[in-house]
């Protein structure tokens, strides 16, 4: 009787219609991000940041270094560190064109990225078969949707139409999370290593996942991934540091706290700023705040380090928003960073609570007693603890009891 019901049901999946459930999702990206980004590439208009990549790629591949030495014009500043010039390579080597622009290169590492962060959240080890069926792992393609989703977002859409500069950023520093929450510290410091290649916003991700992998996987694979990350971010910042340290600090460092000799552009209403702007030394006393806050984030990790890469996100995701408020020249735009880091987990989880309920869906000609002997208990008991099993957090740490080969071994 099951045999026959399943053939009935492949017989009833065969003359379905095609699924149209990613028909929305597919317009409002279409309209949000591909239509607008194509049109303003054609036309070849873009953001101040857009100009500065691609200058600073064709600097670095004519002089050696991104930089000017002695900028005296908004425009002519640079406060990106030496990896974003990466971008603006392909445009210094062949020229304007509709596919060297830099938006192009900065949105498809920020799609790559992020794939690689939600595929890692949730990738489970094959060391150990498997009896039943497999309601625990969201299937690789199940990615690009929850990316999509991010991406239609308006804090996201609008960059990634117009500039994109820090999407690449918060892209590797979610996938090094991610990383470094499966134990994985070598991958984990490369990745992080690069962001904090790419501009300074990157930092706090690093003790952030220290903190994680620490209390996870123990001290000596967290100093391992800190030593990575370490050594790949001085090899593409020390030697333009070293070599023109007077240039390196006037537009990496000045200008972006709103100490540089031409003040920033960077003028949103929020908080630092307003205190910089109206208040006698506010520019002094936003930065003391900015001291405080980020003294209350790493006494968080100190004291209670997260134990999950959704905590890791959520933990880091706060320390930026209080970045970003407090931060004398900033801007709307960098609000992208927490809302990002705070959404990528709980869209994942969605996205493999959806998954495990589809795959636990019951066909009505199965019987209900066969049903609920081989399915029920299985799809409960994934649709109850998704969220924390998906990140890893049966790690080697935790106890468990005589293991069931149907369940996840975390890796």
């Amino acid at each position: 009787m099951l045999a026959e019901a399943l053939r009935a049901r492949g017989r009833d999946t065969a003359r379905a219609p095609a699924d149209t459930s990613q028909l929305p999702l597919i317009l409002a990206l279409t309209g949000a991000v591909v239509l607008p980004l194509l049109m303003l590439v054609l036309a070849g208009r873009a953001q101040l940041e857009v100009t500065v990549v691609e200058r600073s790629g064709d600097l670095l591949l004519h002089s050696g270094s991104p930089y000017i030495p002695a900028p005296t014009t908004v425009d002519g500043y640079n406060p990106y560190l030496p990896g974003m010039a990466v971008f603006g390579l392909p445009h210094a080597l062949f020229g304007n064109g509709p596919l060297t622009d830099a938006r192009w290169w900065m949105a498809g590492t920020f799609f790559a990225s992020m794939g690689g962060a939600i595929t890692t959240l949730v990738r489970r080890r094959q060391a150990v078969p498997r009896r039943g069926p497999d309601l625990h792992a969201v299937p690789r393609r199940d990615s690009t949707p929850v990316v999509c989703w991010l991406a239609v977002c308006p804090l996201v859409a609008l960059p990634l139409a117009v500039g994109g500069i820090d999407l690449p950023v918060i892209g590797l520093m979610c996938w090094g999370l991610a990383t470094a929450g499966r134990g994985k510290p070598g991958s984990a410091g490369l990745l992080l290593g690069l962001a904090a290649a790419l501009k300074w916003t990157a930092w706090p991700a690093v003790p952030v996942a220290l903190a994680l992998m620490a209390a996870r996987r123990g001290r000596r694979q967290a100093i391992t991934c800190g030593a990575i990350a370490m050594l790949t971010t001085a090899t593409a910042v020390l030697p333009f540091a070293l070599t023109a340290p007077g240039a390196f600090a006037e537009n990496v460092l000045a200008f972006p706290m709103g100490l540089g000799m031409t003040a920033s552009p960077a003028e949103s209403p929020l908080p630092g700023r307003l205190l910089a702007a109206y208040v006698p030394d506010g520019t002094l006393i936003a930065m003391g705040l900015l001291a405080v806050a980020a003294l209350g984030i790493v006494a968080s990790l100190l004291i209670r380090p997260p134990q999950t890469v959704p905590a890791a996100a959520d933990r880091l995701a706060l320390g930026l928003a209080l970045a970003m408020a407090l931060m004398p020249a900033t801007r709307f735009g960098y609000l992208a960073y927490p809302l990002v880091l705070w959404a990528w987990p709980r869209l994942t989880s969605a996205s493999l609570r959806r998954h495990a309920a589809n795959r636990c869906r019951v066909p009505t000609a199965f019987p209900a007693n066969t049903v609920r002997r081989t399915r029920t208990g299985s799809c409960e008991r994934h649709l109850r603890g998704s969220l924390h099993t998906m990140d890893g957090s049966d790690g080697p740490d935790r106890k468990r009891a005589k293991p069931d080969i149907r369940q996840e071994v975390a890796p």
